[in-house]
């Protein structure tokens, strides 16, 4: 079987490459369920394996979409995507035009304005033609537009036997059509409408003539609406009108949230394009805000993703971690179902909505094959109280974080020793179900796949986290019984923990203990999760301190998933030598929770580092796990999402570890534990930042070893105190 086989076989939801890109980098925006890819012209241009597109629901709505000045294309000047990852402007000129054997305009002689935005369902469109020559032109204007329907999963490679069917499609001079109706019997719908009416069409295909005087300007504008069997078209509204209602939304939704800036100009880009990105990726949900894991491959609810990105946003935004708790619990699997790797109690791994996912060519409709999510569920919850004390919204979730700690004890730990363990029961559900769940990512030191059921390190720490978490929130709500029996349980689980995982020869914990309880003597990253979640013994955390910034595990842009040298190394791989920024950030936390602050630093650093070289400040999923070389800036992966949610919060959870935040809402404190800024941050500033209904200001100054807080404005009864 060759290696591409293998991959479909053993690995099915692997995302293909099978080309390169045409244009490297893709103009993302988002909006709620709507998402869309452009090249840098704004245009959408179909390709063989290209993803380019208007997506709604996992379902690309619009593949083709090509705007021509006289059958050629405009000349590129400049594109940008707005702050708010809703907006894109493009600015083009014409090229040299002629008709008839002369020359109509020479280039440069019209400004082409495209400013597009996501808003209500349906992309908005302006293009703006500005005449800056010295005579009248007449300028023929060509819209070329398809939609082919392809659902997400098709693109990333999973092949298909047939697809339903496609109406022929319609266009006039106001309105084009594009329907079809899925093999799940449910019909989609893409409806362009034109607020000018087109000189010709037909389907596919729109034309306009302007005739544009010296000094002259002229638009042309258009909606493109997705229909799905959930949501109708909506209603069709002015291009104006779009961008005003988008403007007030931005300005509600930002107004009175905690800010944070600093006095390096590119960590406020960094700090701004990560909370812009989460902004972006959040969708707004009956049951509150969630971020989306990322564009284009995971534009959905992830349990997992959602619930890190919310816990290392959590200072900043608790709403975030409000809405994440919420759906996870109204979506908590009540029954036992192997197809869907479902148990009573656990918590939800993906959820899709498209065609595939509906006929069950794909088992991800709802679906909870992770083995983690279910532990960090009442790890958020817990860190949920201690930020806000919503003990109100703690009491309705209450039913929820016991079911999940009953999973934990029974279907969790399959075997009884301990350990919460998996081992897939769905036919074609993922085989690894931690974190780093491609099928090759679990192994022992000579590289012999691991047998399930499969108990992960970090998994281990998740659960302790878990337990005592429980029992705060046990005391909360007066049941101390439940308490005790969570911090004896989290006790005994640490001790067995030191026991089973430690390997002193790699100076970290075994990445897992496979089916058989032999440890994976492996160095990985993993590793580091254990002292984020406080499961590490305080003896092994100098050690793993030191471990992680070897040059075998850190390769100068962070740490690797995998150390070089291990078996199936390969710093190309999407979990087996690649740096994640969400993994090094929860690292990062780990090691300043421990008191190994100068290894912490080291991590923001690399990660601020990085930002220097990615568009925009803004790290994408993962990259590369090449060493880094003096001038050059990290190789990039060929298909890594960017914006994904846990790389935006990244920054945010970073910061929170330096720093030692430490809330204390039922006791109206804010803590600061032995605060620490890198040596690239003079100041941070820290405005708005709630606790319970108390406000503060601060203003962070870096010393030589230490960090100096001042309390710069305080609204209501808190209290702030750095601890040394």
């Amino acid at each position: 079987m060759n290696e591409l086989s293998r991959i479909q076989v053993e690995g099915r939801w692997y995302v293909l490459a099978t080309s390169a890109r045409v244009e490297g980098q893709l103009q993302t925006l988002k909006r709620d369920d709507l998402f869309a890819l452009f090249d840098r012209f704004g245009d959408i241009l179909p390709w063989e394996g290209g993803e380019q597109g208007l997506y709604a629901q996992d379902t690309r709505f619009l593949s083709h979409l090509e705007l021509l000045l006289d059958g050629v294309r405009p000349l590129h000047l400049n594109t940008a995507v707005k702050e708010d990852g809703c907006a894109l402007i493009v600015e083009l000129m014409n090229p040299d035009l002629q008709r008839d054997g002369r020359v109509l305009a020479r280039k440069g002689s019209v400004h082409v304005l495209r400013r597009k935005l996501l808003w209500d369902g349906a992309c908005h469109e302006q293009v703006r033609f500005t005449h800056h020559g010295t005579t009248s032109i007449e300028l023929q204007i060509e819209l070329r537009v398809d939609a082919d329907f392809i659902d997400v999963f098709e693109l990333r490679g999973v092949p298909r036997a047939r697809r339903g069917q496609r109406d022929e499609p319609t266009g006039d001079a106001t309105t084009q059509v594009f329907a079809y109706r899925g093999l799940d019997e449910r019909r989609r719908r893409t409806l362009i409408t034109f607020d000018t009416p087109a000189l010709d069409a037909a389907p596919g295909v729109a034309r306009f003539a302007l005739r544009l005087q010296p000094g002259e300007q002229r638009s042309l504008r258009w909606q493109i609406a997705c229909e799905t069997p959930e949501a109708a078209a909506p209603a069709t509204i002015s291009h104006d009108d779009a961008w005003h209602r988008h403007e007030a939304h931005v300005q509600r939704s930002r107004s009175g949230r905690c800010r944070v800036a600093s006095s390096n100009p590119m960590m406020n880009r960094w700090l701004e394009r990560s909370a812009s990105d989460l902004d972006m990726l959040t969708t707004a949900l009956p049951s509150g805000p969630f971020p989306y894991a990322g564009v284009p491959w995971y534009s959905t609810t992830f349990g997992r993703d959602a619930l890190l990105t919310a816990y290392q946003s959590l200072w900043l935004r608790p709403d975030l971690a409000r809405g994440v708790l919420a759906f996870l619990a109204a979506t908590q699997a009540t029954e036992n179902d192997a197809a869907t790797d479902a148990e009573p109690g656990k918590i939800l791994h993906e959820a899709r909505n498209s065609e595939m996912a509906a006929t069950r060519e794909v088992p991800f409709r709802r679906y909870y094959g992770s083995v983690d999510a279910t532990p960090l569920f009442v790890v958020l919850a817990a860190a949920y109280w201690r930020r806000t004390a919503d003990l109100e919204f703690i009491r309705t979730l209450w039913p929820h974080v016991s079911a999940a700690l009953q999973w934990i004890a029974r279907d969790g730990d399959r075997d009884g020793d301990g350990f919460v363990e998996y081992a897939r029961r769905s036919g074609d559900g993922l085989v690894q179900q931690g974190w780093k769940d491609s099928q090759d990512s679990v192994f022992h030191a000579d590289g012999r796949m691991a047998p399930a059921p499969i108990a992960l390190c970090e998994v281990q720490g998740y659960v302790y986290a878990a337990q005592r978490g429980a029992a705060e929130l046990a005391v909360a709500l007066g049941d101390l019984a439940t308490a005790a029996r969570c911090i004896e349980q989290a006790q005994e689980l640490k001790r067995r923990f030191q026991q089973h995982f430690w390997c002193d020869e790699i100076g970290l914990y075994a990445l897992a203990l496979d089916g058989d309880k032999q440890p994976c003597r492996v160095a990985s990253s993993n590793a580091g999760h254990a002292l984020w979640a406080g499961i590490a013994a305080p003896e092994h955390a100098e050690r793993i301190a030191r471990r992680v910034l070897e040059r075998d595990m850190f390769s100068g842009w962070g740490v690797r998933t995998l150390a070089s040298g291990q078996a199936h190394y390969n710093p190309m791989s999407y979990h087996n030598g690649s740096v994640w920024p969400h993994d090094n950030a929860l690292i990062c936390e780990g090691l300043a929770r421990y008191g190994q602050v100068e290894a912490a630093l080291a991590l923001l650093r690399v990660a601020f580092d990085s930002t220097q070289h990615f568009e925009g400040s803004r790290l994408p999923e993962l990259y590369c796990g090449f060493q880094r070389r003096d001038g050059e800036g990290p190789t990039r992966y060929p298909v890594a999402c960017s914006p994904q949610a846990w790389a935006s919060a990244a920054a945010f959870g970073m910061i929170a570890g330096c720093l030692g935040l430490e809330f204390d809402a039922s006791r109206r404190r804010l803590r600061l534990r032995s605060p620490r800024l890198p040596g690239f941050v003079d100041w941070l500033r820290i405005e708005r930042l709630r606790v319970a209904d108390a406000q503060v200001d601060l203003l962070l100054q870096r010393y030589r070893e230490s960090v100096g807080v001042n309390v710069t404005q305080r609204t209501g009864d808190v209290e702030v105190s750095a601890l040394v």
